[in-house]
């Protein structure tokens, strides 16, 4: 074979090697045997053009060793020390270095070119007719050698060809690469697509229309969709397939019947498949949207409900700087008084006003910035410009993608709760009678002053008032008018206040005042008598003119104190030494009378506490005849087991109780007690004897009382025979008509009522006469002497006669006892 033929077919093969899309390694190896048959001893070389880089890299070859291979990756172009094959790229024509080892272009590259052998090389640019540069094409020698002009012709019809391979390889692969574009569009598409012909049979379709139909393609492919359709949505789906093979796309719903036989709802969108302008198929694409239905129905549902919701709703745009209000439900249009045209759009804030708190809206940015919820209670201004307290609770939404999208906040109008709960803070604090702060909030406020006055340096003082003569304005003129007496001595001692003063109403007849800013004792001293002073003049209550005056005990911060509490016990105590010194005066705290008294004012505020800690325990005492020594009944009597101090006597207790008021739960919880231990041993069946129990008169004049007697009795089953209440006579010192009716009512339920320690108040036989009581217990005054006193022996008498003859009594005389045994 001639070497004209050698060449022909070598260039042959080139050119059937880019026809057939062969890889473009053969085809790049093809054109370097067509090269090496024409310039003997030549080492080709192909560079690849990184057009982002601006670099060549040698393209793998055979000829060259690794090292080489890596020492001419990502090499620079450039028109100086760039080799041969960079300026030929950078210049865009050949370049042709005869000997490497002197030519400057090959400074940076030499020693890697006379390691691996390489004396010359001649570059040529490969560049597309459209002037893009791919790369260079090079010829590499082992010795200095110079080109001819056929040579130099050689290399660009190389390079020429390298263009026209490098170009076809990638049109190739562009085109393949789209055909697996749209072959992976219509595969891995998640909705269903699929094709039919211009009779609306199945041409083919993907995985996903298998999994939404239920049936596998090839019972799909050569059937008409209709089949798949349910019966009432034929026509209209047969409509949109005609409107597509007319040459427009439709979007429409429509309802499916799946492989297993349910229905399900489909979104489809068919289009036409054009072909040099003529319709030759329709595409289809589909989508089950069941779910989305349910999710839609319960969309409207919650929307019903947020639009019935009592509370305002509001939803603001988190992907907007000023988080624009896009929706708002009806209440709270009636919330705030806006409508809904004047909300959207809007940040929420037009809510806030001049007392909306700073601090509180600076948590709500705080909160919306980090995308968590907040809740916070602030106060918001309606249209009208009325103010109302908002419970509002923020919380995000945040998307699939983790972002937060909106916000949605609900609002409460909670200004009715606020108001009670500031009532309920005032009642707490304050005495409801007269207004002025009670024992709790002077607790407080002298731990306040405390700190203050040694700060700076002044003195506090504690003055404790008890009124003298109030109990006989209280139970003989009513309670009404004794209220009306402590309001007004309110109003008279406020007039006394400094700036920096305290006046409490403690219990019942009882006042405090702190003074905080008092520089001496003799500063404190005309204090108490400024306030002596103010009772001198009479009180107008209702048309009567009344006397009363007070008894004071004074304390002071500069005597030695552990707690704050202490200041008061002292002036407690000074109390009890003005009261027996004859009241109407006061007295300082002496410290050698601590001993004597402290425990039993540290009592008074134990009291409270042994009710809410089960520390009281009945005993039964048994009522004896005195002739057979039968038992007949027994009294309740109630003992103290006080945690650190044992048993409290009642005598000390029963008088601290009916002081402040407590003696109505005591007798409460006595009255319980009792009936439910009876009730109890007569559901065991042991003998029982009727009990009487003790109710002061406070308790017994109480609002209720009757109706309370009667849910104890049916809550614990107890016959109401077997229950006596003992009553003093002073339940007659607020109307006798009043108490004679309800011993009457009480006489009705079958509940006894016996008058205790007669003689010792009343002592009046007419009240005796009309009372509708069973017993009468003589006050052991009257019997202690009886056998040598003839005076008491006749008033006895008299008593036990008259009862006999009105209603049949029977009288006890009152046992002596100890002030272990008193009564509760």
């Amino acid at each position: 074979m001639t070497d004209d033929l050698v060449l022909l077919e070598a260039q042959q093969e080139i050119h059937e090697r880019i026809a057939e899309q062969a890889p473009l390694e053969s085809t790049l190896e093809a054109i370097a045997h067509w090269i090496s048959l024409q310039l003997t001893g030549a080492v080709v070389a192909f560079m690849r053009f990184d057009p982002k880089r601006r670099s060549l890299s040698l393209y793998p070859s055979h000829h060259f060793s690794q090292a080489y291979h890596e020492r001419l990756q990502d090499v620079r172009i450039g028109p100086a020390e760039a080799a041969s094959f960079g300026a030929a790229a950078y210049l865009r024509h050949q370049v042709i270095s005869e000997d490497i080892r002197t030519d400057s272009l090959w400074e940076p590259l030499r020693n890697a070119a006379l390691t691996e052998g390489l004396r010359a090389c001649w570059s040529s640019p490969v560049i597309t007719s459209q002037g893009e540069l791919l790369g260079t094409f090079g010829i590499y020698y082992r010795q200095p050698a110079a080109p001819t002009e056929m040579s130099l012709r050689r290399l660009r019809q190389a390079a020429s060809l390298v263009a026209l391979a490098i170009i076809k390889h990638r049109n190739s692969r562009r085109h393949q690469k789209l055909a697996k574009w749209h072959r992976s569009l219509f595969v891995n598409h998640p909705a269903g697509v699929y094709a039919f012909d211009l009779e609306g049979r199945f041409l083919r379709g993907n995985a996903a229309l298998e999994q939404i139909t239920g049936y596998p393609e090839p019972r799909l492919v050569g059937r008409h969709f209709n089949d798949f359709i349910a019966p009432g949505y034929r026509e209209l789906t047969q409509a949109a397939f005609d409107a597509a093979r007319a040459g427009a796309s439709r979007h429409y719903e429509t309802m499916g019947t799946h492989a297993d036989g349910h229905a399900y709802h489909l979104e489809v969108t068919n289009f036409p498949v054009t072909v040099e302008g003529e319709v030759v198929g329709v595409y289809g694409i589909c989508q089950d949207i069941t779910q989305r239905k349910h999710q839609e129905a319960e969309r409207h549902l919650l929307q019903r409900g947020i639009e019935a919701s009592p509370n305002g709703i509001l939803m603001a745009d988190a992907s907007q700087p000023d988080l624009p209000v896009v929706y708002a439900n009806e209440a709270f249009c009636r919330l705030s008084g806006y409508a809904t045209g004047e909300i959207l759009g809007r940040n929420c804030r037009f809510l806030q006003g001049a007392d909306t708190h700073p601090t509180t809206v600076a948590t709500i940015r705080l909160a919306l910035s980090q995308h968590r919820e907040v809740q916070v209670t602030l106060l918001n201004y309606r249209k009208d410009g009325t103010a109302f307290w908002n419970r509002l609770s923020i919380s995000p939404v945040i998307d699939a993608a983790g972002h937060c999208t909106h916000f949605i906040g609900t609002q409460q109008d909670i200004t009715l709760e606020r108001t009670q709960e500031a009532q309920i803070a005032y009642q707490a604090t304050h005495d409801l009678l007269t207004g002025l702060p009670n024992r709790t909030a002077l607790d407080d406020r002298l731990e306040q002053d405390l700190r203050w006055s040694r700060q700076n340096q002044r003195l506090l003082a504690v003055l404790y008032l008890d009124l003298d003569g109030f109990k006989a304005i209280n139970e003989g003129l009513g309670y009404r008018v004794g209220n009306r007496q402590l309001a007004a001595i309110a109003e008279r001692l406020q007039r006394l206040l400094g700036p920096r003063d305290t006046l409490a109403r403690l219990t019942g007849d009882e006042f405090a005042f702190l003074m905080p800013d008092v520089a001496s004792r003799d500063e404190v001293a005309l204090a108490a008598e400024r306030i002596l002073a103010a009772f001198d003049d009479a009180f107008d209550i209702d048309g009567r003119t009344l006397h009363v005056s007070t008894s004071i005990g004074v304390a002071c911060s500069d005597e030695a104190i552990q707690q704050t509490h202490e200041l008061l016990q002292h002036a407690d105590l000074a109390l009890e030494a003005a009261k027996r010194q004859g009241r109407n005066t006061w007295q300082w705290y002496r410290r050698e009378r601590k001993q004597d008294v402290g425990e039993h004012v540290l009592l008074r505020h134990d009291l409270h506490a042994a009710l809410h800690e089960n520390q009281f325990e009945l005993y039964y005492q048994p009522i004896v005849e005195a002739i057979t020594g039968r038992i007949c009944s027994v009294e309740a009597l109630i003992r103290w087991h006080h945690p650190t101090q044992g048993m409290v006597s009642p005598g000390i207790f029963i008088p601290m109780a009916e002081q402040t008021g407590q003696i109505i739960p005591l007798g409460r919880w006595v009255l319980q007690q009792a009936c439910e231990q009876l009730a109890a041993m007569r559901a065991r069946g042991e003998r029982v004897y009727p009990v009487a129990v003790n109710i002061s008169s406070l308790q017994f004049r109480r609002d209720g009382f009757l109706d309370e007697v009667q849910a104890i009795l049916d809550a614990t089953g107890l016959p109401p025979e077997l229950l006596e209440l003992e009553v003093t006579e002073s339940i007659l010192l607020d109307g006798a008509e009043q108490a004679i009716e309800m011993i009457d009512t009480l006489r009705r339920m079958n509940v006894k009522v016996a008058i205790d320690d007669f003689g010792t108040g009343f002592s009046s036989l007419s009240y005796l006469r009309d009372l509708p009581i069973h017993k009468v217990k003589l006050d052991r005054a009257f019997v202690q002497d009886i056998r040598t006193n003839r005076h008491n022996v006749a008033i006895v008498q008299g008593i036990i006669t008259m009862a006999t003859i009105t209603w049949g009594w029977w009288w006890l005389p009152r046992a002596s006892r100890d002030a272990s045994s008193r009564r509760s």
